[in-house]
């Protein structure tokens, strides 16, 4: 007989990724194959399935494909497969933070 305790806390499966903070806030994403998009975040859920308003493509260069250029491309309200994400990221960058290993070579 399974012990149902465990069953249920074996199905209760939390995600690492918390992008609550990121609710209402331009988001830049980067999937598998280089493409890039920014937009508002409106969604998410434990599969990291993105709900994207006012989401623009970032379209790579036609002379250098590995650099991402100035052109976009409006795409309006999407839902970006999390399967496919390998980067979320906020759109007005990142803060630096102090290196916590810093002090370990010392």
């Amino acid at each position: 007989m399974v012990n149902e305790k465990d069953d249920n806390q074996r199905k209760k499966k939390e995600s690492i990724v918390d992008l609550s903070k990121f609710l209402d806030k331009k988001v830049r994403v980067k999937f598998q194959g280089g493409r890039e998009a920014t937009g508002v975040l409106k969604g998410y859920d434990q599969l990291l399935n993105l709900v994207l308003d006012g989401a623009i493509e970032h379209l790579r260069d036609a002379e250098d494909p590995t650099v991402i250029g100035d052109e976009t491309r409006n795409l309006g309200l999407i839902v970006a497969r999390g399967t496919a994400i390998t980067v979320v990221a906020p759109a007005d960058g990142m803060e630096q933070i102090p290196n916590p290993f810093a002090n370990a070579e010392e």
